[in-house]
């Protein structure tokens, strides 16, 4: 632990903004958010100004605005990066220009020993030139590498060849891999060991993500939420949830089109930021606006909502399959009883016995949804008491900020 007058400052990028639905957003409000008044640690984060995903500090309560391009929020120092609409390289840039944004702020204050902590790998191209410029300030360079950018389906065959290149430079040059998944760093060795700096395997550690298991404060006659119900035409306990980006890779279309030929009476609501090209696309295929009980709902930013609205979901559907731990399946597992999970290992591990799986062939999920609707309800209070008890030994934030702060204050 660093003596009491030594604060470490860690520089978190990669993040489009705190709190929206990415993996990265919901881990760095909840990181700010559980180390806002400790004092050995003090949090610089790089924020999208514009653009897709984008910060407004406006919709969020407990912000203090410094200027147009910086504000205050758990304790943490926020720094907004404007973005040029250049398409895919979009992403790029932003975390090149973060990166330049640190270096000169490190060295304008003569901060000593910074830890500067990348998320995602696409940057390998200039990941040497900072790793260097980094190490010159006197800081280390700490990366998540995500999931398998280089396997998602919005990307072009040699935008995928980018991906997986430039996560091998950036692993390379990298002090430490924190990983969060144990499959993700089985693969980080699998792939690159003896491929670093003079030959040496990366170093790695297994921090997952996290959920909170307190439950929702809002009452179920709460007028906040008998409002939303009322407004989006949904019961409690009468509707299947699915909370996430709107992106091919979570599954989207085969949760739609085998919901539409199942046989519930329930509705399915989808809270999601709708990105119109995909969802007309999703019309042409499915014509599920021909569907009643399908209901894109819109998006909820207030957390507690959320969770009365995921407590109160028959059952919650997850279909990513890219990534590690994802942070809205395990806030599923804390909050909704019955769970149905696409088959992938890294849902396996971080579900193990406590959900239900489906696979990707026509029929399946539609046969599984069919099962859920007739399951007795102590079998779905059982599958629920299993999905907390899951949550409570691995994934609380309050275990997983605790191992951050180990791992960058040590």
């Amino acid at each position: 632990m660093k003596q009491e007058n030594q604060v470490q400052h860690v520089f978190l990028v990669g993040a489009k903004s705190l709190g929206a639905y990415g993996g990265y957003e919901t881990f760095v409000y909840k990181l700010t958010e559980y180390h806002q008044n400790n004092p050995h640690i003090r949090y610089h984060v790089a924020c999208k100004a514009n653009g897709d995903g984008c910060m407004d500090e406006t919709k969020v309560e407990g912000v203090t605005r410094i200027s147009d391009r910086e504000f205050e929020f758990h304790n943490a120092r926020c720094f907004k990066i404007h973005i040029p609409q250049i398409g895919p390289a979009q992403a790029i840039y932003y975390d090149v220009a973060a990166l330049r944004e640190c270096c000169s702020y490190i060295r304008k204050h003569r901060i000593p020993h910074p830890i500067i902590y990348i998320m995602a790998c696409r940057i390998g191209p200039f990941a040497r030139h900072y790793y260097k410029e980094i190490h010159r300030l006197g800081g280390q360079v700490y990366l998540n590498p995500d999931g398998h950018e280089w396997m998602r389906a919005k990307w072009s065959k040699p935008i995928r060849k980018y991906w997986k290149i430039s996560e091998q430079m950036m692993v390379k040059y990298s002090d430490l891999v924190i990983c969060d998944s144990i499959n993700i760093e089985k693969y980080i060795h699998e792939q690159y060991d003896g491929k670093g700096i003079g030959g040496r395997s990366p170093k790695t550690t297994f921090i997952a993500y996290g959920a909170d298991l307190t439950p929702s404060k809002l009452a179920d006659e709460d007028e906040k939420l008998a409002n939303w119900y009322r407004e989006k035409g949904l019961r409690k306990k009468d509707y299947y949830l699915v909370v996430g980006r709107f992106v091919p890779e979570n599954s989207f279309e085969i949760m739609i089109r085998e919901f539409m030929k199942s046989h519930s009476k329930r509705d399915f609501a989808l809270i999601t930021n709708v990105n119109e090209k995909f969802l007309n696309e999703l019309e042409e295929k499915l014509h599920f606006k021909q569907d009643k009980r399908i209901k894109f709902v819109g998006t909820v930013y207030d957390q507690e909502l959320l969770k009365k609205i995921r407590e109160n979901a028959y059952a919650y559907f997850h279909g990513h399959t890219v990534g590690g731990t994802n942070p809205s399946l395990i806030e599923a597992l804390g909050s909704t009883d019955l769970n149905l999970l696409v088959d992938v290992g890294f849902n396996r591990e971080v579900a193990e016995e406590s959900a239900l799986y489906w696979g990707r062939e026509p029929g399946e999920l539609a046969k599984l949804i069919d099962r859920a609707d007739e399951m007795p309800a102590d079998e779905i209070r059982e599958m629920g008491r299993r999905a907390k008890k899951r949550v409570a030994e691995a994934y609380t934030w309050g275990k997983i900020c605790g191992e951050y702060e180990a791992v960058f204050t040590k």
